[in-house]
């Protein structure tokens, strides 16, 4: 019944001002994905277009990675392998429970998946100075890290910023930026250089605003997923393609999901996602 009162009788050709109000959904911010998707989804078709279009056209397709879990050592080593034999030259490795076993596992799999950038996430669990040790001795050994995601607790603006002053690599901002005050709380900081956007933690308006700031304050832009089926993918596909000006892609989730009918509005080669 709010989202009824919120938008019936709303035409989808103004969508800005139908973004007005789904911004009062701050509390269910994937609900107010799918709305403000819907949204762009009907005025494509109104117009006999797509979202991507609706979005800019900005480019046609895109390169994801595929995802490490945090496994016992071998396992890591094995399905990263698995990985790059499919294919994909731009491996996510998770870390953060342990950082010896971390450390282990990390440069065995860049061993054995020569030729492969990684994308690595801590999901939030390094101390900052743990997370300082772990990539100077990724660069130590020569592991070639595209981003080091999401190193230390959503709230230690100043840990991050520690860990990008001390990183031979790129750091990038996922459960610390949800909304546009995040995003210029980070560039304040100086905290981080690249921010990864997920439409299911803020909605396509505050993703829409995400992108400008990040664009204005020179931070590179990186899109990801919250283990979405392959309707919620389409959402970022569009909308990354359609935005234009992301560096990485983490939208895997379909490969993960054991989904019986694949309803994205885009075609897969792996690792390459193409607009259909």
């Amino acid at each position: 019944n709010f989202l009824n009162e919120l938008l019936v009788a709303e035409d989808t050709k103004s969508f800005r001002r139908c973004f007005l109000k789904t911004s009062k959904l701050i509390a269910s911010p994937s609900i107010k994905a799918a709305v403000e998707f819907s949204i762009i989804d009907a005025l494509a078709k109104e117009l006999g277009t797509t979202p991507h279009t609706i979005f800019g056209g900005a480019e046609n397709s895109l390169e994801t990675d595929k995802t490490v879990s945090i496994e016992p050592i071998d396992e890591r080593v094995s399905d990263a392998k698995e990985i790059f034999n499919e294919g994909f030259r731009i491996i996510k490795v998770k870390v953060g429970e342990n950082i010896e076993e971390d450390i282990e596992a990390m440069l065995r799999i860049a061993k054995e998946t020569k030729g492969a950038k990684y994308i690595v996430d801590a999901n939030m669990g390094y101390t900052p100075k743990d997370a300082v040790r772990f990539v100077k001795e990724m660069y130590k050994n020569g592991v070639d890290i595209a981003i080091f995601e999401q190193p230390v607790i959503y709230s230690d603006i100043e840990g991050l910023k520690f860990v990008r002053f001390n990183s031979p690599y790129p750091v990038a901002a996922d459960e610390s930026i949800k909304t546009q005050m995040d995003a210029l709380n980070l560039v304040k900081n100086e905290a981080v250089d690249f921010f990864n956007i997920k439409l299911m933690k803020s909605g396509i308006s505050s993703a829409l605003a995400i992108v400008e700031i990040a664009k204005s304050a020179n931070i590179g832009l990186m899109i990801g997923a919250m283990a979405e089926t392959s309707i919620g993918i389409n959402q970022s596909v569009h909308f990354a393609l359609g935005v234009g000006g992301f560096k990485f892609f983490d939208l895997d989730t379909i490969f993960l999901l054991n989904e019986e009918r694949f309803e994205g509005n885009f075609i897969v080669e792996k690792p390459i996602f193409k607009i259909a």
